[in-house]
């Protein structure tokens, strides 16, 4: 999937695939039977909906030309958590489309069937029987996970084109049919559309909600971006184009069911008795058995085009998701021989298949998926809109504030209409939320903190300008700080607030003017070297009596991220006592330079990172790592050193766990070492002697915060090498309470500019 292979034709014939499919023919009935030929404007009114958001997808895949749709842009504007329930959702949307176009691909063939048997001489009783349907739709989707599995080619199949001559070949016969009069005079024909909407506004908001699965599809071209050649451009036309061929053939077909494939009593009758089978019904009117095998023929095609098409996009969401690890990670792996995501696919189609067997009410799911990407297109706007605020305007466009709208009101509407699709949707998420939350979580955070480091772009979208505390006392360490600093925040977006800490007391009055210019020294020196970095950074002065609690009151009160602290003296034993009294009163990151004068972090090229293989700093460090990929991409060596009686069966579970963690930890090239000895801080002192920086974690006592330990001392006292501490802040709440804070904060207030 590193080539880009689709062209215009190839993405457009992908979303008619996944449009003109069995939604018309199989929602059809339901539509007329609920508003009467008004259905025909709730087809319209629906494609205007549809038509604006695919206007809110061509923003945001002009600014994000990646694979995976709507879960790639919630991932972008919002936190890691709410992108897994929006791919989740969307994910399980696309599958139960799948599943619904593979049972009707079975029923068309086992009607097919029926109709042939006795003309055949046959018994057609044996395929009235559930289990035939389900082969027939589980072999489809077998032949089809098989197709993706060998090919990365999404579009361009022949079921597409095939259906829309057909549909063509139907239209036109319905017109001819018109023209010579053979289904009644014209007169009589357009008096078939009256009364046009029996059943008022109501009926005509129930089949706009009842229908708006049968436009869904142009979204999965979006979701294949990152495959689609020039997909600025591209994307967007061939969603236009899509969605306006679709609504070319839906609108005409209509028309022409809702007249001439109308009986004297009118459509409404016709669909009340015939819902399913109405177009064939109708065709066979105007058509005679020509026009029956001619639904028939469009509807295997429309069913194997769409259950190809909703295939493709799906497997490419959950590829999308496994990359990021809010999947497993498994499920992004790439077989090397064709390029494809092969396990995402196998995935995708075993999900479909299991859906198939299990789910009894069908219909309540296919209500569900309509529900989903309903609540999926508002979500589509919404990210256009903070995407829009967060890029620097100052309001919101009007079109995706009022597609936005519109897509919830039809959301809500299904949700008290169709009471089902609600509760299938609650099971889904309770799934989701149970694996997320048990299994994903831990990988999912990790991925993210890397990705935000090595694409700062990603803080400024979400809405965040994380704010980095650096404590100067020394000038001659504020090179060193400042570039320190420069590295952790986020550029463009971080900022960093240089402090300065007066002492109150212990000095005679007659020294106060020297102190107050030391301090003007010292910060004077760090912003110079911050301005030097290409950095904002701002500056303060304070006065009080114990420094290191006027470190913790500023880093809370002005709610810092991380507080960036220059320690040269780490082994002396007073430091540590004040290390943990400062963290257990702060709620930031803490990180701690122990470097010799003049040293930059910048030009780090060989870390040496030490783990035990605890994912307790693996965000922290993931940050760090990604930080210094961005500039100087440094090869990182991960090493574990375990005792040297250590069982092999024991070594090899605990050496598959640590590649693992430096896979999900390592933002560039790197490698894992072992050691096993009984001296553990040995190891970390002869090979930080070839390399330019150690990372480390801190300890954790108890309840409390981050501790310096004594292993961290220990190699502090055997080595000169420069030398960072990485403490994590205290968490508090469930992972999921942080989630959800994290989406709230990510929600503009009234006068609240972006990045502020």
């Amino acid at each position: 999937m590193s080539e880009r292979h689709m062209g215009l034709y190839a993405a457009t014939t992908l979303g008619v695939g996944a449009i003109v499919g069995g939604g018309i023919l199989a929602l059809a009935g339901v539509a007329f039977a609920t508003a009467g030929p008004a259905a025909m404007l709730a087809f319209g009114l629906n494609g205007g909906i549809a038509l604006l958001t695919a206007m809110s997808f061509a923003r945001l895949v002009r600014r994000f030309p990646e694979s995976g749709g709507i879960y790639t842009y919630a991932k972008k504007v919002l936190s890691i958590e709410v992108a897994f329930i929006v791919g989740w959702v969307v994910w399980f949307a696309s599958i139960v489309a799948g599943v619904l176009y593979a049972l009707g691909f079975a029923a068309f063939t086992v009607e097919g069937l029926q109709r042939l048997a006795p003309s055949l001489g046959g018994s057609a009783d044996w395929l009235g029987h559930g289990g035939t349907r389900i082969g027939l739709a589980i072999a489809a989707v077998v032949g089809y996970s098989l197709l993706l599995v060998q090919r990365t080619a999404g579009g361009g199949n022949a079921a597409t084109i095939g259906k829309v001559v057909v549909f063509a070949v139907l239209i036109a016969g319905g017109f001819v049919a018109w023209l010579i009069g053979s289904a009644g005079t014209p007169a009589e024909t357009l008096g078939r559309l009256s009364p046009f909407a029996p059943e008022g506004s109501l009926g005509l908001l129930q089949a706009m909600g009842y229908t708006f699965i049968a436009l869904q599809g142009f979204d999965l071209i979006a979701a294949v971006g990152g495959e689609v050649r020039d997909p600025e451009r591209t994307v967007p036309r061939a969603m236009y184009l899509s969605l306006g061929i679709a609504l070319v053939v839906y609108i005409p077909l209509l028309i022409v069911v809702a007249t001439v494939g109308a009986p004297p009593e009118g459509i409404q009758a016709a669909a009340e008795a015939h819902p399913e089978e109405l177009v064939a019904v109708a065709a066979e009117r105007f058509m005679g058995p020509a026009g029956y095998w001619l639904v028939i023929g469009a509807g295997l095609l429309s069913m194997l085009s769409a259950l190809h098409a909703n295939l493709f996009g799906a497997s490419r969401v959950a590829f999308s998701m496994a990359r990021d690890r809010t999947l497993p990670h498994h499920v992004g792996e790439m077989r090397a021989r064709t390029g494809t995501p092969a396990v995402a696919v196998a995935a995708t189609g075993t999900m479909m298949m299991l859906i198939a067997v299990a789910v009894g009410n069908v219909a309540a799911a296919g209500a569900a998926s309509s529900l989903i990407f309903l609540i999926s297109f508002a979500m589509v706007h919404w990210a256009a809109m903070l995407a829009r605020l967060r890029s620097g305007h100052p309001r919101p466009a009007a079109l995706p504030v009022i597609g936005g709208a519109l897509c919830l009101g039809l959301a809500i509407f299904q949700a008290i209409a169709v009471p089902e699709a609600g509760r299938v949707v609650a099971v889904w998420l309770g799934l989701g939320a149970v694996l997320y939350l048990t299994f994903l979580a831990p990988g999912a955070r990790l991925a993210d903190a890397s990705a935000q480091a090595r694409d700062p772009d990603l803080v400024r979208l979400r809405g965040r300008s994380p704010l980095v505390l650096v404590p100067i006392a020394n000038p001659a360490s504020a090179a060193t700080l400042a570039d320190a600093a420069a590295t952790v925040r986020a550029p463009g977006v971080g900022r960093v607030l240089l402090l300065s800490v007066i002492p109150r007391e212990g000095r005679p009055a007659v020294s106060l003017d020297a102190v107050v210019q030391d301090a003007k020294d010292i910060l004077g020196e760090s912003v110079r070297q911050g301005l030097e970095g290409s950095g904002r950074p701002e500056a303060l002065f304070t006065v009080a009596s114990d420094v290191w609690s006027e470190i913790a009151r500023v880093a809370n009160s002005h709610r810092c991220d991380t507080v960036l602290l220059g320690l040269t003296r780490l082994t002396q034993p007073r430091v540590e006592a004040h290390l943990e009294r400062l963290v257990s009163e702060i709620d930031a990151d803490v990180v701690i330079v122990r470097s010799p004068p003049g040293w930059r972090i910048a030009e780090t090229r060989r870390v040496l990172v030490p783990v035990r293989g605890r994912r307790g700093h693996s965000e922290l460090r993931a940050r760090l790592l990604g930080s210094l990929a961005r500039s100087s991409e440094p090869w990182v060596t991960f090493l574990h050193t375990l005792p040297s009686g250590t069982p092999s069966d024991g070594r090899r579970r605990i050496e598959r766990g640590i590649r693992r963690l430096a896979r999900d930890e390592a933002a560039g090239p790197h490698e894992v070492a072992f050691e096993y000895t009984d001296d553990p801080v040995e190891p970390v002192a002869r090979l930080g002697r070839e390399c330019d920086l150690v990372v480390m974690g801190m300890e954790r006592r108890g309840r409390g915060g981050p501790a310096i330990g004594a292993f961290a001392l220990e190699v502090a006292r055997r080595t000169d090498m420069p030398l960072i501490l990485l403490g994590r802040r205290r968490q508090a709440g469930t992972l999921a309470a942080r989630g959800l804070a994290q989406a709230v904060s990510t929600i503009p207030r009234p006068g609240q500019r972006s990045g502020s």
